[in-house]
């Protein structure tokens, strides 16, 4: 099939073409082989929009989709050649950050797995987040840039006109084909504007960001530090719901809507508040096309349904009134009418969309006119309930209900993962493929030493590829025989990395007042911090300087390392995921809405310490008491806390002579050598005198669970039935689970 499809495009053998032209060869097949498998339904049709899609490589994944990739793996061997040498030739897209895009990505997989009318919608990023790169131990953001001549984007002979208030741009639309597992290809469709310009962009990755016309499809969350960012943001957001409605109507009006019946043709996913201008802006439309206010804003609540991924602040945007009449003044007397509809109808003052300040409140548009509000874990979903949102569900109670997040087994196992899951496939047989379910056949061979001893074999294998990639792609060198003990997220406070690192401290003077580890201990983190989020690049700061101090002190190396990954994406965690020993979810209780990496790391063998929060709670209900190590303050407690402003972390910080060692040695000779000392000294005052997401609180208890779990390591048999239980109970996670109910409850699609 490649040869055929190479010697046609390049009139080459297999064996005679670089890996650079079997990839482009490939990509060509495959996207032509896609192409093939869509359909076009007139039936009703999900439009997810979100802000970010982390849609990682797609060569192998689309190959697993088309069941095509034993075949392609198997012509390339005889040929000599390396399927994970054509995967390092693709560029990963630069469309998404963390779990929210990721999240996105594998709900799109999932609904053309299960053969569902549905398209993703966003934004075609040029330089996505940023490229990090680490210098003197400090995170720096340079351009991420994917897009070449031939890539997955194809692009399409579309565009729509978008207005604001003192310009007008056209736009122009690119697909990306999402091919289901042995199913139909849906698209993502990502616009992007005529006019951007990426020589505008200076010095790592700064522009002008009043520059909208040039700027507008640059970068993913630009920083909005300042009055130009946050405009800026403002503009992306009605860009991409403004093409979104167009297009939207458009395709309605195409399979046979009056648009009197819009929501028979269309449901609209909002994914967080980065798309909720979606709402005005279709009220908008319908009102340009005649029909009266009241009856569009009836027909679009029945259209939007609001998922919520969190509960922090920053992601329940709230817009400044002056802000929009910059940018959009014509949704203004639409969003007017809304706040006075809600204020006529309820007294409560905090469900208004438009506050005191001035300040329009996105995720109450959503809220009042949606008709679904679906909280990302069983938890999370009774926080928005009983506290974040319980003024919205004390309104609309059968509004609220709980989607709890997955994964697509596909790229996380069969992709990530290729021998476990052969292992897996000879031993229960294909069924899980489809039907994650089945993996708890799994259970039936607890007791059985073979398989037991071989899920430590293929671990250990994973745990030498990783150390291999590690030392080829950053010159890192780990021992495959120490634990491998992962901490993968989006850097974030409440994340708590700054937890682990105090661990590190507290390790590395253990060791050095002679306390030897019965197994030596790898310690991997990979996290971008945000451009204008200090504190959390400070945490990278601190981490990178005890990965130089600890790395290169003779008489720790041998016990501990610490590791930073840089540019930590979707390929490296393919890597780090099936290597993991111990996944480090130790979020602050009711700050992690789900969490999906907890859920990956489960999938390939690794056993969670963290704390009950997200996802994780219901991953114990799962697995069991004795297959996961759980430690901190409940949500409730934690909750309490801030309600009652009880927490002070300068007294645990006071009181404790353990707490007050590790953080001083933030501020040591040791440390202070090799790191900045403003960068330092301010994140020792911020645990001191903040520490807004209580890692002090929950520190000690922290080091303890720890300590055991490393200690359980040492029982072999123990930890290889932790592993296999876990690998069994993961199937809950999948996200064609999260997909049809989404479907049962919301879309009807």
């Amino acid at each position: 099939m490649l040869a055929a499809a190479l010697q046609k495009k390049y009139n080459k053998t297999l064996t005679e073409c670089s890996n650079e032209e079997i990839y482009f060869g490939l990509l060509e097949m495959t996207k032509e082989m896609a192409e093939k498998k869509y359909r076009k339904d007139t039936n009703k049709k999900i439009y997810y929009i979100s802000a970010e899609f982390l849609i990682g490589k797609l060569l192998s994944n689309n190959l697993i989709n088309l069941g095509i990739y034993d075949e392609i793996k198997e012509e390339l061997n005889k040929s000599g050649k390396s399927i994970a040498e054509i995967e390092d030739v693709e560029l990963e897209p630069s469309l998404g950050n963390g779990g929210l895009g990721r999240l996105a990505a594998c709900f799109l997989d999932s609904i053309s797995s299960l053969g569902l009318n549905g398209d993703g919608i966003g934004l075609n990023y040029h330089f996505g987040l940023f490229r990090q790169v680490f210098e003197e131990n400090l995170q720096k953001e340079t351009k991420n840039p994917w897009i070449t001549k031939d890539s997955w984007l194809i692009k399409r002979d579309k565009s729509y006109t978008v207005k604001f208030k003192d310009f007008t741009v056209k736009s122009k639309l690119y697909d990306i084909a999402v091919t289901g597992y042995e199913n139909r290809t849906n698209w993502l469709h990502l616009f992007d504007i005529e006019t951007v310009d990426e020589s505008i962009i200076k010095e790592g990755i700064s522009f002008d960001k009043a520059d909208i016309e040039k700027n507008l499809t640059l970068f993913l969350y630009p920083d909005d530090s300042d009055e130009k960012g946050e405009l800026l943001r403002i503009y992306q957001q009605y860009f991409m719901v403004s093409n979104a409605a167009q297009m939207i109507l458009e395709e309605c009006i195409l399979k046979g809507s009056n648009l009197h019946d819009l929501y028979d043709y269309a449901v609209i996913q909002i994914n967080d508040t980065h798309p909720t201008m979606v709402i005005p802006e279709l009220i908008r439309l319908l009102m340009e096309r005649g029909i009266e206010m009241d009856e569009a804003i009836d027909i679009v609540s029945k259209t939007c349904a609001y998922t919520n991924h969190t509960i922090l602040s920053e992601a329940l945007e709230k817009w400044p009134i002056e802000y929009l009449k910059k940018v959009v003044p014509h949704l203004l007397p639409i969003i007017e009418v809304l706040d006075n509809k809600v204020r006529r109808k309820f007294d409560d003052s905090t469900v208004a969309i438009i506050d005191k300040q001035e300040r329009v409140h996105m995720a109450h548009i959503d809220i009042h006119y949606g008709f679904s509000v679906n909280g990302v874990a069983a938890l999370h979903t009774d926080i928005l309930k009983q506290n974040e949102l319980n003024n919205f569900y004390k309104i609309y109670p059968e509004k609220f209900n709980n989607k709890t997040n997955g994964i697509t087994f596909r790229r996380w196992l069969l992709h990530c993962n290729y021998e476990l899951a052969t292992f897996l496939t000879d031993l229960i047989g294909n069924g899980f493929k489809k039907d994650a379910d089945q993996l708890e056949k799994l259970l039936d061979y607890k007791e059985d030493s073979n398989v037991l001893k071989t899920l430590l074999d293929i671990k250990h294998k994973n745990k030498l590829a990783l150390k291999e990639y590690l030392l080829k792609k950053q010159g890192i060198e780990i021992d495959e025989n120490s634990i491998f003990d992962i901490q993968i997220k989006r850097l974030h406070e409440y994340k708590r990395q700054q937890m682990n690192a105090l661990y590190i401290i507290h390790k590395y003077l253990e060791i050095k007042n002679g306390k030897i580890p019965a197994t030596p201990i790898t310690l991997i983190f990979g996290a971008k911090a945000a451009p204008a989020y200090t504190i959390a690049k400070d945490i990278i700061h601190l981490i990178l300087c005890l990965q130089e101090l600890i790395n290169n002190d003779k008489e720790v190396n041998s016990y501990l390392k610490v590791v930073m990954v840089e540019n930590y994406n979707v390929t490296l965690a393919e890597k780090l995921i099936p290597a993991c020993d111990i996944s480090e979810q130790i979020s602050l209780a009711s700050k992690e809405a789900s969490g999906t990496g907890n859920m990956k790391f489960m999938l390939n063998g690794a056993i969670t310490l963290g704390t009950m929060d997200g996802a994780n709670v219901e991953i114990a209900d799962l697995v069991g008491n004795d297959n996961i190590y759980i430690f901190g303050k409940s949500s409730e407690e934690v909750i309490a806390h801030y309600e009652n402003r009880d927490y002070i972390s300068k007294d645990y910080y006071n009181k404790d002579e353990e707490i007050r060692e590790m953080v001083d040695f933030i501020v040591s000779d040791s440390l202070l050598k090799i790191g900045k000392k403003e960068n330092l000294e301010r994140l020792h005052k911020e645990l001191i005198n903040k520490d807004w997401f209580m890692t002090l609180l929950d520190i000690k208890e922290y080091i303890q669970k720890k300590e055991e779990i490393i200690a359980d390591y040492e029982d072999r048999e123990k930890w290889s039935k932790m592993m296999l239980i876990n690998i069994a109970k993961a199937g809950f996670f999948s996200s064609d689970r999260t997909i049809l109910e989404y479907n049962q409850d919301i879309w009807n699609v």
